[in-house]
């Protein structure tokens, strides 16, 4: 899914609730400008900042993802996986994470599960975000370093960590070597 997708699905929720973008800013705390940033040209926002979007507009993350399939069980084959949006890193403005939605067509999901590549650009910039909710992450391949709160935990292949992600965090790539992580976002209605 390209970013414009999301960002067009964000606006027609915005019109259908007639809100603004300053009204959406009061909604989430976020700044106007970086709403409009988001909406106008075209940058993908951090789960964070998405995560309050969603809330304020009274949807679940996902249905900025969904395609509106549904079946039971949801499989998705590793060679059919396609990566649904990446995160820029602040500095550069080049890309810092590439997200794969594992359970895009699955419309009653209540967990948002994710195939993650953290790139080493994932250090550059770290702006730690909280949203209501748990996350759960694996490392597959890689390392990482997980900052939550004010401690910082390095993880490597094989390890995970679950977390409250109320607690300001962020997870970015520890070394020279892109990481892989599966992540599983709860966040409650």
């Amino acid at each position: 899914m390209q970013s414009g997708k999301v960002n067009q699905r964000i606006i027609s929720f915005m019109k259908k609730r007639e809100m603004d973008v300053q009204g959406l800013a009061d909604a989430t705390g976020l700044a106007p400008d970086f709403i409009s940033t988001m909406l106008e040209e075209d940058v993908y926002p951090p789960l964070g900042p998405l995560m309050k979007i969603a809330r304020a507009l009274g949807i679940r993350l996902g249905t900025f993802l969904d395609d509106q399939e549904t079946s039971d069980p949801y499989i998705v084959r590793q060679a059919e996986r396609a990566a649904e949006f990446s995160v820029l890193d602040g500095k550069n403005k080049t890309t810092a994470l590439n997200f794969y939605a594992l359970g895009k067509g699955k419309a009653d999901r209540h967990m948002e599960p994710f195939f993650v590549e953290i790139l080493p650009e994932s250090a550059n910039d770290k702006i730690l975000s909280s949203h209501e909710g748990e996350e759960f992450i694996a490392v597959i391949k890689g390392s990482i370093e997980v900052i939550y709160g004010n401690k910082i935990h390095v993880l490597n292949a094989g390890d995970s960590v679950y977390y409250n992600s109320i607690v300001p965090h962020y997870v970015s790539c520890a070394g020279e070597e892109k990481a892989e992580i599966h992540a599983v976002i709860y966040v409650p209605e």
